[in-house]
């Protein structure tokens, strides 16, 4: 399962002790048997509470319907636009993956209020508090583990909260005394990257940084602590956060920065919006663009087990001496038949530079005769002002991205073309670890490809090298280090990624879960795992990406940062209105977020 096809940790120790101390310091928490409402029970609200909260937002409540369970007009322009992620994101209904097996499947929540304003979102929240509603936020609705999708909840969606504001010189509300102005942008909520990369580099002319697929929603990456394809020089997208617009459980909206109640604005960088609160706007650090953007590809294939190995071995070394530096970024895909497959970006360098870092590689496969070449090295560099220029593209590259094809789209909504396999996919089984700097030590380089051939017997193993922050600049490493992400990706070379998924599930789109194919994929994802877990048997990883039902998943997430995410959540949060899946504080609730457990 490729994540892209192109221009797209270390150990911790156990923490739970940490946990319950921080847990116990917080204060008394409401007690356990604490239920939620549901549609037809007692304490559902009437009519006139419904028609109460509709006047309140002008009207932006509705029952979500998707579109695949509509009339026939509705239903055949919806089948047209099955791998459309704009589309499926314009629906209030519908989420962009559209299930995991054994976890969830894509439902439409009960009531959603389609939110223009943070006034609209305070409404809902105090709404839902009032009445014990189930409360689920969505703006790109992309979340692997279904966190912005839960059936008979209220469903504050922020798709239309989409403005892009450009700063030359933005100082935070209430900073303190002689803090320098710097560029940045301000985002809506339910803007999408695509939005921030058109307004920030294609016409600003300057570099945000978000992530590798446009459709994502640029508030869940930040606040999952995420990455983009050049993260390896300018940090994770948290990183950047500057100041947030947030509304919490209490229904306050609040203005929060480094300054201003810092402790929830640490929790929103990395640590997961949809547990704390609902972010309405976010402002982002811009960076001065690069020269030039660009990409790297090649595949080659090892004749036997022993080259392969020896081919692994070698691919790490490269990895260490020449692509551990703030010019590269994306994946190394070690796949079957003994493949290597390479798709990395790069920034900053000229497009015979770049074929040149890669020359020693290549002349060392040539040497070798158990080696054959399936995809010669092909490097391509760009003005970057037009990495994310849709016109561009149509008139010079056209095969390297998807489109939105509705007649009314604007016409700077563009994907990857391989991000294109990834809309509306049904997930098998998943998995992650980041990949501590020492695999990469002449000592240790033998067993890690020994773990990867292991494991890719099994399924495919990426290397996303973008997505560990090892060889990143010195800024860089120190403002994604006052984030709340597992601080394990600061040594990580990688992020090491295993998965296997069928195509869209949705009810009513035509398309089925063959239950033997899901059970399959899903049990060779974790026989490829366990041979990296013999390797990193605890090893961290990243929030948005891994396995739905991650063990230990407070440290694996964030480690050392779990409890004081933990007394944040206690403080903002105290009744628990936000849950969402594997998120801080949801080990007090039922797993389907409608009854407290402890």
């Amino acid at each position: 399962m490729k994540r892209r096809d192109c221009l797209k940790a270390g150990l911790t120790l156990p923490l739970l002790p940490l946990v319950q101390k921080a847990a116990a310091a917080t204060g008394p928490r409401p007690a356990a048997g604490l239920t939620r409402v549901r549609p037809g029970a007692a304490g559902w609200p009437g009519t006139s509470d419904w028609d109460q909260l509709s006047r309140a937002v002008g009207g932006r409540l509705s029952v979500p319907v998707s579109p695949f369970l509509g009339d026939a007009a509705t239903r055949s322009e919806a089948l047209a636009q099955l791998r459309n992620p704009f589309f499926i994101g314009d629906q209030p209904a519908l989420t962009q993956t559209s299930g995991y097996h054994g976890a969830w499947l894509s439902r439409p929540s009960a009531r959603v209020v389609s939110a223009a304003n943070s006034a609209d979102v305070a409404a809902a929240v105090n709404f839902a508090r009032r009445h014990r509603l189930r409360l689920v936020v969505k703006g790109g609705g992309h979340s692997y583990h279904g966190t912005s999708c839960a059936p008979d909840s209220l469903l504050v969606w922020t798709r239309a909260m989409n403005q892009v504001e450009l700063h030359d010189a933005f100082v935070a509300q209430g900073a303190a005394a002689g803090t320098a102005a710097q560029p940045a942008v301000s985002v809506g909520a339910g803007a999408m990257w695509i939005d921030a990369y058109n307004a920030v580099t294609t016409h600003g002319g300057r570099y945000v940084q978000g992530g590798g697929c446009t459709s994502v929603g640029v508030t869940g990456l930040v606040t999952g602590g995420g990455f983009g394809s050049f993260s390896k020089a300018f940090g994770t997208a948290a990183a950047s956060l500057i100041e947030a617009e947030v509304v919490t459980a209490d229904g306050r909206v609040r203005v929060v920065n480094a300054d201003q109640e810092p402790d929830l604005f640490w929790a929103l960088k990395g640590g997961c919006a949809g547990s704390f609160g609902v972010v309405t706007r976010m402002t982002l650090r811009t960076h001065a663009l690069p020269d030039t953007f660009g990409g790297v590809s090649l595949k080659v294939r090892a004749d036997s087990d022993e080259s392969w190995h020896a081919l692994v071995v070698e691919t790490l070394r490269f990895c260490r001496d020449t692509l551990c530096n703030p010019h590269w970024g994306e994946q190394l895909r070690f796949g079957d038949e003994r493949t290597l497959g390479v798709s990395m970006v790069f920034q900053g360098l000229s497009q015979d530079a770049a074929a040149a870092a890669w020359g020693p590689f290549v002349a060392w496969l040539a040497a070798r005769p158990q080696y054959t070449l399936l995809d010669p090295l092909q490097a391509l560099a760009l003005p970057a002002r037009h990495m994310w220029d849709a016109d561009f593209f149509r008139r010079h590259a056209p095969h390297l991205i998807a489109e939105d094809t509705r007649p009314d789209a604007p016409r700077m909504r563009m994907l990857w073309k391989g991000d294109q396999s990834q809309v509306g996919w049904y997930l098998h089984g998943y998995a992650s670890a980041w990949m501590p700097s020492g695999l990469l030590d002449d000592a240790q380089r033998e067993a890690a490809a020994t773990a990867i051939c292991a494991a890719a017997a099994h399924m495919p193993v990426e290397l996303h090298c973008n997505k560990g922050l090892f060889g990143a600049p010195a800024d860089a490493l120190a403002a994604s280090r006052a984030t709340a992400t597992h601080p394990a990706v600061l040594d990580a070379f990688a992020l090491a990624l295993i998965g296997n998924a069928g195509g869209p599930a949705y009810a009513g789109s035509g398309g089925t879960v063959d239950e033997a194919d899901a059970r399959e994929g899903a049990a060779r994802v974790q026989r490829a795992y366990q041979q990296l877990r013999t390797l990193l048997p605890a090893a961290p990883t990243y929030v948005s990406e891994c396995d739905y039902f991650q063990r230990d998943w407070q440290q694996s997430f964030w480690g050392p940062n779990y409890p004081r995410l933990l007394a944040a959540k206690r403080r903002y949060d105290p009744e628990g209105l936000f849950v969402i899946h594997h998120g801080v504080g949801s080990e007090d609730w039922s797993a389907d977020g409608f009854e407290r457990r402890r």
